[in-house]
């Protein structure tokens, strides 16, 4: 199905067939090119923690889900056939940086959208014109572990260049200014929608 601005929908993390995490987002564009959502500050995220409460990063135990909420407006870019997503970062009405998350390309459900995360990340400044990596201990640690092979990290860094290539070069649609984007006044915060906690096979 395809979504329309406006609808909410759930973004979840999948692994093992469980929820890792999820979080409410808004459709801001759903198209076979791209697809665009937006993250409000006050949305409530589920993130996964151990036996013990404490918030995991990488899956290689049992857990269950926690609220946590969301403290910064984001609204989050994501392709068919590429590993990563790119958000832009906002505090109040201050725009803030640029940030890559690398992941699997968004697979449709029917509350929304699931991924797998990647662990490794890319931080790019406001004007794109420095950037460093963010989390290389957490994807070394899961290779370690034995969640990802070596090639499936040299992978990811190889996506991670690839997104701050897109990023930085001016293409679509980053050829155009989104500092001071703001989202349709109608929208309201949304809530995990029914069903959002069930992965279907």
């Amino acid at each position: 199905m395809t979504w329309r601005p406006g609808d909410a929908i759930a973004l979840r993390e999948v692994w093992l067939g469980r929820v890792w995490s999820a979080l409410p987002a808004t459709v801001v564009e759903d198209s076979p090119e791209q697809r665009a959502m937006l993250v409000r500050p006050g949305s409530p995220w589920m993130i996964p923690v151990g036996e013990d409460g404490i918030e995991l990063r990488i899956p290689t135990s049992e857990w269950t889900l926690r609220r946590r909420d969301i403290s910064r407006r984001l609204l989050s870019f994501a392709w068919p056939d590429r590993a990563y997503a790119v958000m832009a970062f906002w505090e109040g009405d201050e725009f803030m940086n640029w940030y890559v998350n690398l992941q699997t390309p968004l697979r449709p459900t029917a509350v929304g959208f699931d991924y797998v995360d990647h662990l490794l990340d890319v931080i790019v400044a406001p004007d794109r014109a420095t950037w460093h990596w963010k989390d290389e201990d957490e994807l070394a640690e899961a290779v370690g572990l034995g969640v990802f092979s070596p090639a499936d990290a040299d992978a990811v860094r190889a996506a991670g260049l690839q997104a701050v290539e897109h990023l930085t070069s001016g293409a679509p649609p980053f050829d155009q200014d989104w500092s001071a984007w703001r989202p349709d006044p109608s929208w309201r915060t949304p809530d995990l929608p029914d069903g959002w906690d069930r992965v279907e096979d």
